[in-house]
Formats: structure tokens, C-alpha cells, sequence
């Protein structure tokens, strides 16, 4: 027992590790800020590791790319919401799971899984930067560009998580409570 929780750890620090570099290596700038892809790894992170490591792997990972390339302001906002879009993930992938058994309709659900966790981010951003960031209606202007991020996150995470689960430690990490 004490043997599988090491593992959930030192694996929830290599995704958060993979959540930083996706975030913070690959950067694309836009207008009001950059597309990455840590949005892959986050739905990723939350599908592997469940809704408790993953959240706390993808909210760590993402958080210190923004500390580390100069959105301080962006920390606190990027932990709770790259939280919560793993977490989703994770709570949905085992539910519908358990109702589609076959792996072909992992890929289906790993789509769904992506989108709403994309809504997610869309929705936390415009929240945090109209209130908390004190933008108003000037946040509006950060939607398309993390609509892009979702969707390039979807598409990555759907190609790479058959790839994945063909490592015996994260497939095992991923069947636990399907």
C-alpha cells in the first residue's frame, strides 16, 4: 500500500514536471499573453492520475510556469483552475468509464473529457482576470486565444494518452477505479 502511494507521487512530480514544460517551453505569444501546450498534460495529468493527485500535479505545474516566465499576478488564478480542469477530467474519465468498458471508447471520452475541461479554463481565465485581476469586460479578449489552447490541448491529449497507457505503471494508475 505505502509502495502504491510513492508511486502515485513520484509519478504526480513528473507530471507536474511535464505540465511545466508544456507550459513554459513551448510558447506561442498572442496579443494578450501565449498558447502552450500544458493543456495536454493537464487533461493527461487529471485522466492518469485521478482527481486528487491530478489536480494538485496540473495546478503545481502550470502554476510554476507562471511564476517562473514573469505572471506572477497569474499564480494563484493558474493553480485553481489548472485544478479544476484536471480534476474533471479525472471525475468524468472514471465515470463514463465504467459505462463504456471497451478501450475504443476511450478515445470518445478522452475527447469529452478535453472539451469540458477546456471550458473550464476559458470560463476560470475570464473569471480571474475580470474580477480578480480587475479587467471587466477587457478579459472578453482572452477567450479566443485559450479556446485555441483547449482545443490544440484536446487534440494532443487524445493522440497521446493511447501512447501513455501502454506504460504499465500509468496504465495501472488509470484502471485503479474505472
Amino acid at each position: 500500500m505505502k509502495s502504491e502511494k510513492l508511486q502515485k507521487l513520484v509519478i504526480g512530480a513528473m507530471f507536474a514536471a511535464l505540465c511545466f514544460l508544456g507550459t513554459f517551453i513551448v510558447k506561442i505569444p498572442t496579443f494578450n499573453g501565449y498558447i502552450h501546450l500544458g493543456d495536454c498534460m493537464v487533461i493527461l495529468t487529471g485522466i492518469i492520475l485521478g482527481p486528487i493527485y491530478g489536480a494538485l500535479a496540473a495546478g503545481v505545474g502550470s502554476m510554476l510556469s507562471d511564476l517562473l516566465g514573469g505572471y506572477v499576478a497569474f499564480v494563484p488564478g493558474t493553480f485553481v483552475i489548472k485544478a479544476l480542469a484536471a480534476a474533471t477530467a479525472a471525475l468524468l474519465f472514471r465515470s463514463l468509464c465504467r459505462y463504456f468498458k471497451s478501450t475504443s471508447s476511450h478515445m470518445v471520452i478522452t475527447i469529452f473529457c478535453g472539451i469540458c475541461s477546456g471550458i473550464i479554463v476559458v470560463f476560470g481565465y475570464l473569471v480571474y482576470e475580470s474580477y480578480f485581476l480587475h479587467l471587466g469586460a477587457g478579459a472578453l479578449s482572452s477567450i479566443p486565444g485559450n479556446i485555441i489552447q483547449g482545443i490544440s490541448g484536446v487534440i494532443l491529449s487524445t493522440i497521446l494518452y493511447p501512447v501513455l497507457t501502454k506504460i504499465p505503471d500509468l496504465k495501472h494508475l488509470t484502471q485503479q477505479k474505472i
